[in-house]
Protein backbone atom coordinates (compact mmCIF):
# COMPACT_ATOMS: atom_id res chain seq x y z
CA UNK A 1 0.00 0.00 0.00
CA UNK A 2 2.94 2.35 0.57
CA UNK A 3 3.76 2.20 -3.14
CA UNK A 4 0.15 3.02 -4.00
CA UNK A 5 0.17 5.98 -1.60
CA UNK A 6 3.39 7.35 -3.07
CA UNK A 7 2.16 7.05 -6.66
CA UNK A 8 -1.28 8.48 -5.97
CA UNK A 9 0.06 11.46 -4.02
CA UNK A 10 1.34 12.99 -7.25
CA UNK A 11 -1.55 11.93 -9.51
CA UNK A 12 -2.50 14.41 -12.24
CA UNK A 13 -4.78 12.11 -14.30
CA UNK A 14 -7.74 14.53 -14.14
CA UNK A 15 -8.54 18.17 -13.49
CA UNK A 16 -9.38 17.50 -9.83
CA UNK A 17 -5.63 17.50 -9.24
CA UNK A 18 -5.65 21.25 -9.98
CA UNK A 19 -8.01 22.15 -7.13
CA UNK A 20 -7.25 19.59 -4.40
CA UNK A 21 -5.10 20.14 -1.34
CA UNK A 22 -4.35 16.44 -0.86
CA UNK A 23 -4.96 13.10 -2.50
CA UNK A 24 -7.06 11.18 0.01
CA UNK A 25 -6.29 7.51 -0.59
CA UNK A 26 -7.65 5.78 2.48
CA UNK A 27 -6.92 4.78 6.04
CA UNK A 28 -7.04 1.69 8.19
CA UNK A 29 -5.60 -1.80 8.16
CA UNK A 30 -5.65 -3.81 4.93
CA UNK A 31 -6.54 -6.80 7.09
CA UNK A 32 -9.77 -5.13 8.29
CA UNK A 33 -12.87 -7.33 8.12
CA UNK A 34 -14.92 -4.34 6.96
CA UNK A 35 -14.11 -1.75 4.31
CA UNK A 36 -16.21 1.36 3.74
CA UNK A 37 -16.21 3.17 0.41
CA UNK A 38 -17.66 6.62 -0.08
CA UNK A 39 -17.96 9.00 -2.99
CA UNK A 40 -15.15 11.55 -2.74
CA UNK A 41 -13.33 13.62 -0.13
CA UNK A 42 -15.13 16.67 1.23
CA UNK A 43 -13.59 19.87 2.54
CA UNK A 44 -12.56 18.37 5.91
CA UNK A 45 -11.03 15.33 4.21
CA UNK A 46 -9.17 17.44 1.64
CA UNK A 47 -7.68 19.46 4.49
CA UNK A 48 -7.03 16.53 6.83
CA UNK A 49 -5.92 13.91 4.31
CA UNK A 50 -8.19 11.10 5.58
CA UNK A 51 -11.64 9.97 4.43
CA UNK A 52 -14.75 10.54 6.55
CA UNK A 53 -13.30 12.82 9.22
CA UNK A 54 -16.10 15.41 9.11
CA UNK A 55 -19.70 15.30 10.35
CA UNK A 56 -20.65 12.43 8.01
CA UNK A 57 -17.73 10.39 9.29
CA UNK A 58 -18.66 10.94 12.92
CA UNK A 59 -22.19 9.68 12.26
CA UNK A 60 -20.93 6.79 10.14
CA UNK A 61 -18.56 5.49 12.80
CA UNK A 62 -21.13 5.94 15.54
CA UNK A 63 -23.42 3.62 13.54
CA UNK A 64 -20.58 1.18 12.77
CA UNK A 65 -19.70 1.03 16.47
CA UNK A 66 -23.35 0.55 17.50
CA UNK A 67 -24.27 -2.04 14.87
CA UNK A 68 -20.99 -3.86 14.17
CA UNK A 69 -19.03 -3.30 17.36
CA UNK A 70 -16.10 -1.93 15.36
CA UNK A 71 -14.09 1.23 15.79
CA UNK A 72 -12.80 3.35 12.93
CA UNK A 73 -9.33 1.91 13.53
CA UNK A 74 -10.69 -1.59 12.83
CA UNK A 75 -12.08 -0.63 9.40
CA UNK A 76 -10.49 0.30 6.10
CA UNK A 77 -11.99 3.52 4.75
CA UNK A 78 -11.66 5.04 1.29
CA UNK A 79 -13.53 6.82 -1.49
CA UNK A 80 -14.12 6.06 -5.15
CA UNK A 81 -12.60 9.40 -6.18
CA UNK A 82 -9.42 10.38 -4.34
CA UNK A 83 -9.54 14.17 -4.80
CA UNK A 84 -12.21 16.64 -3.70
CA UNK A 85 -14.51 17.84 -6.47
CA UNK A 86 -14.99 21.63 -6.37
CA UNK A 87 -17.82 22.73 -4.06
CA UNK A 88 -18.34 19.08 -3.04
CA UNK A 89 -20.19 18.35 -6.27
CA UNK A 90 -20.83 14.75 -7.32
CA UNK A 91 -17.85 13.34 -9.24
CA UNK A 92 -18.38 13.00 -12.97
CA UNK A 93 -18.38 9.60 -14.65
CA UNK A 94 -15.04 10.54 -16.24
CA UNK A 95 -13.54 11.34 -12.82
CA UNK A 96 -14.81 8.05 -11.40
CA UNK A 97 -13.36 6.17 -14.37
CA UNK A 98 -10.04 7.99 -14.06
CA UNK A 99 -9.75 7.06 -10.36
CA UNK A 100 -10.95 3.50 -10.86
CA UNK A 101 -7.44 1.98 -11.11
CA UNK A 102 -6.60 3.36 -7.65
CA UNK A 103 -9.76 1.83 -6.18
CA UNK A 104 -9.15 -1.50 -7.92
CA UNK A 105 -5.63 -1.65 -6.47
CA UNK A 106 -7.03 -1.02 -3.01
CA UNK A 107 -9.75 -3.66 -3.40
CA UNK A 108 -7.14 -6.17 -4.61
CA UNK A 109 -5.09 -5.62 -1.45
CA UNK A 110 -7.96 -5.73 1.04
CA UNK A 111 -9.03 -8.88 2.84
CA UNK A 112 -12.42 -7.59 3.97
CA UNK A 113 -15.33 -9.93 4.62
CA UNK A 114 -17.68 -7.06 3.72
CA UNK A 115 -17.35 -3.90 1.68
CA UNK A 116 -19.95 -1.27 2.54
CA UNK A 117 -20.63 1.19 -0.27
CA UNK A 118 -22.04 4.52 0.84
CA UNK A 119 -24.51 6.13 -1.54
CA UNK A 120 -25.17 6.10 -5.28
CA UNK A 121 -21.73 7.02 -6.59
CA UNK A 122 -19.81 4.46 -4.54
CA UNK A 123 -22.33 1.68 -5.13
CA UNK A 124 -22.51 2.29 -8.86
CA UNK A 125 -18.72 2.44 -9.18
CA UNK A 126 -17.95 -0.67 -7.13
CA UNK A 127 -20.75 -2.85 -8.52
CA UNK A 128 -20.57 -1.37 -12.04
CA UNK A 129 -24.29 -0.69 -12.21
CA UNK A 130 -26.68 2.14 -12.99
CA UNK A 131 -29.20 1.06 -10.37
CA UNK A 132 -30.05 3.70 -7.74
CA UNK A 133 -29.08 3.13 -4.11
CA UNK A 134 -32.76 2.74 -3.17
CA UNK A 135 -32.96 -0.39 -5.31
CA UNK A 136 -29.64 -1.79 -4.07
CA UNK A 137 -29.56 -1.13 -0.34
CA UNK A 138 -30.35 -3.82 2.21
CA UNK A 139 -29.00 -6.60 0.03
CA UNK A 140 -25.59 -8.15 -0.49
CA UNK A 141 -23.67 -8.74 -3.71
CA UNK A 142 -20.66 -11.01 -4.25
CA UNK A 143 -17.49 -9.32 -5.50
CA UNK A 144 -14.56 -11.68 -5.78
CA UNK A 145 -13.71 -13.01 -2.34
CA UNK A 146 -15.77 -10.36 -0.55
CA UNK A 147 -19.39 -9.25 -0.33
CA UNK A 148 -20.65 -5.74 -1.04
CA UNK A 149 -23.47 -4.27 1.03
CA UNK A 150 -24.76 -0.93 -0.28
CA UNK A 151 -26.25 1.62 2.10
CA UNK A 152 -27.13 5.28 2.12
CA UNK A 153 -24.43 7.90 2.50
CA UNK A 154 -24.24 9.33 6.04
CA UNK A 155 -24.63 12.84 4.58
CA UNK A 156 -28.13 11.75 3.50
CA UNK A 157 -28.81 10.73 7.10
CA UNK A 158 -27.64 14.13 8.35
CA UNK A 159 -30.15 15.74 5.99
CA UNK A 160 -32.91 13.11 6.22
CA UNK A 161 -32.93 12.40 9.92
CA UNK A 162 -34.00 9.37 11.92
CA UNK A 163 -35.72 7.44 9.11
CA UNK A 164 -32.52 7.45 7.03
CA UNK A 165 -30.44 6.47 10.05
CA UNK A 166 -32.86 3.57 10.63
CA UNK A 167 -32.35 2.38 7.04
CA UNK A 168 -28.58 2.53 7.49
CA UNK A 169 -28.90 0.47 10.68
CA UNK A 170 -30.93 -2.14 8.75
CA UNK A 171 -28.21 -2.33 6.11
CA UNK A 172 -25.49 -2.68 8.73
CA UNK A 173 -27.47 -5.61 10.16
CA UNK A 174 -26.84 -7.37 6.82
CA UNK A 175 -23.11 -6.76 7.34
CA UNK A 176 -23.38 -8.11 10.89
CA UNK A 177 -24.72 -11.42 9.56
CA UNK A 178 -21.73 -11.66 7.20
CA UNK A 179 -19.30 -11.00 10.04
CA UNK A 180 -21.04 -13.52 12.29
CA UNK A 181 -21.03 -16.30 9.67
CA UNK A 182 -18.61 -19.16 10.36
Amino acid sequence: MDDLLARAATCTRCSLSLTRQRVVIGSGPLSARVALIGEAPGKSEDEGGEPFIGRSGRLLFELVADELGLSREQCYVTNVVKCRPPANRTPTRAEVATCRPWLEEQLDQLRAVAVITLGNTATRAVLVTNEPIGAMRGRSFPLGATTVVPTLHPAAALRGGPSVVAMMREDLAVVRTLLDAP
